[in-house]
């Protein structure tokens, strides 16, 4: 006879499911207030979600108190995992989203907003994005990752244009891709090691000395094309700038900050422990695609007639340039890796969050697209502050000192130096070099050329209201502002880094 299995809630910690039960409790408060009373004002909907981001930001802060002093965190039948990674992860996960949930607040009325699911499906995706750098179970990862994608696809399309369905229709087709890749590529470690624990397949994956180098190699290259597709990395990038162009600005801003963070998490668990122990073969492969990526989006970028287009392919050379830190794989280039992204967060949110306001619902019949660089044309003259805001974006993207992502590509550089990997970090620095060239471009339309099409400066600040106005000057003030931060910023994220093994 079978004896009854007792489980005490002391031993599943379910602490550790705090900060991803928030999100998940606020989407269904939003969802159960619409059945009582719908069609209630958007803006009980954003307050509402940024309590609850609040919350949720209390709650990591917590496990982060604990996991400083007792080290990581297991939870739930040891399938949660609270180290370092998730915490930081998940800081930039509801930092950026606390960026992202005002700009809702538009001037304009826009189709999506006007619906309490949109606010509920983007707290489901959080969660979901939680869950996936929390744990270190390729099941979990998994559910976490299909959740927050199918919130998202969703979300693409509700911003009702025809290019935003066929938006949300080519990144449903690259996320079953991914999803049907990383099933796969688990499945093979599973049968190999019996255990879908990424520690657990390292141990006996090393124990055995990779016996079954080929079907490692199998595995590996099903759940790099998954994490290739959610990264944009090239060659799985092709839809990708098509995903950004048909959403709304916002959201494709959001969409290149929050969810590559938590696929560079996955990546950092899964890759480097096979990096480290002699998979050569992963090494050179990582070593083509991030040279790849890097310089082929950043070509790409240059021939690029639309503002957002090249921001579309900006952030996918970024991605490429971020990956580096895996393939590197030292606590320096992993502590790299989130500085970067923080500083990223801010400048790039803030260079979407500017053609944001500037969106117009209906375009004029001289104006080929709502983002082409002839509507910035002389916009020094007619809107001076909105056109010195965006070329101050555009110079920290370049890595222009002293603003923000000069630091994290000079870390990042440094951290290739360090690690031996010379002619790398020379790739990266001349990448840096034929980026700032389509940055600058965007500022000498605005600053040296004559307005073409737009001779009122209203149109650039058409659907600004002043909760959009505070999220570009935070962004700005963390721009320009950055330098004075980043030693304290870099210690603590080393230290949680550091302590968790990486």
């Amino acid at each position: 006879m079978l004896e009854p299995v007792n489980v005490s809630l002391e031993s599943l910690n379910l602490m550790t499911l705090a900060p991803m039960l928030i999100p998940i409790i606020g989407a269904l408060l939003i969802l159960i207030i619409d059945i009582f009373k719908s069609d209630l004002d958007k803006t009980l909907y954003v307050m509402i979600s940024i309590i609850f981001l609040l919350l949720d930001f209390g709650a990591i802060a917590q496990t982060a108190g604990l996991f400083s002093t007792g080290g990581t965190i297991m939870g739930v039948f040891d399938v949660m995992l609270i180290d370092g990674l998730a915490i930081l992860a998940q800081l930039i996960i509801v930092g950026a989203s606390l960026l992202f949930i005002p700009l809702a607040l538009t001037h304009k009325r826009f189709h999506e907003f006007s619906y309490s699911e949109f606010f509920a499906l983007f707290l489901f995706m959080l969660g979901g994005f939680q869950f996936m750098v929390a744990t270190d179970n390729l099941i979990l990862i998994f559910v976490g990752l299909e959740t927050a994608s199918l919130a998202l696809y969703t979300m693409i399309a509700m911003h009702n244009r025809d290019k935003s369905f066929e938006a949300a229709v080519k990144y449903f087709t690259m996320g079953a891709l991914a999803a049907g890749f990383f099933s796969f590529g688990s499945m093979v470690f599973y049968a190999l090691t019996g255990s879908v624990e990424i520690n657990q397949i390292a141990t006996v994956l090393t124990e055995n000395g990779f016996a079954d180098m080929g079907f490692v190699l199998v595995g590996v290259t099903f759940l790099l094309g998954a994490l290739g597709f959610k990264l944009s990395l090239v060659p799985f990038h092709t839809w990708a700038p098509d995903v950004y162009e048909g959403s709304s600005a916002a959201l494709a801003g959001f969409m290149s900050i929050v969810p590559k963070i938590a696929v560079f998490i996955v990546a950092m668990r899964m890759f480097e422990f096979l990096i480290h122990s002699g998979v050569v073969w992963l090494e050179i492969i990582l070593y083509i695609v991030v040279v790849v990526t890097m310089t082929a989006a950043n070509i790409w970028a240059l021939v690029q007639n639309d503002v957002k287009r090249m921001l579309a392919y900006s952030s996918i050379s970024h991605a490429g340039f971020v990956m580096a830190a895996v393939l590197i794989g030292t606590t320096q280039s992993n502590s790299a890796l989130f500085l970067y992204w923080i500083l990223f967060s801010f400048t790039n949110l803030g260079a979407f969050s500017m053609l944001w306001i500037s969106r117009q619902k209906h375009l004029p019949l001289h104006q080929s697209s709502d983002h082409s660089y002839n509507k910035f044309a002389g916009m020094v003259q007619t809107a001076p502050v909105a056109a010195t805001i965006m070329g101050l974006f555009m110079l920290s993207l370049a890595g222009i000192p002293p603003f923000a992502l000069f630091w994290g590509k000079l870390y990042m550089i440094s951290s290739a130096v360090s690690g031996g990997y010379t002619v790398l970090a020379l790739v990266m620095a001349l990448n840096s070099a034929i980026a700032g060239y389509y940055y600058l471009k965007l500022i000498v339309f605005m600053f040296m050329r004559e307005p073409a099409l737009n001779k009122n400066g209203h149109v650039f600040a058409a659907n600004a209201t002043n909760p959009l106005r505070t999220i570009i000057g935070f962004a700005a003030v963390g721009t320009i502002f950055a330098f004075v931060a980043i030693n304290p910023v870099l210690e603590f994220i080393t230290a949680l880094v550091f302590k968790s093994g990486y």
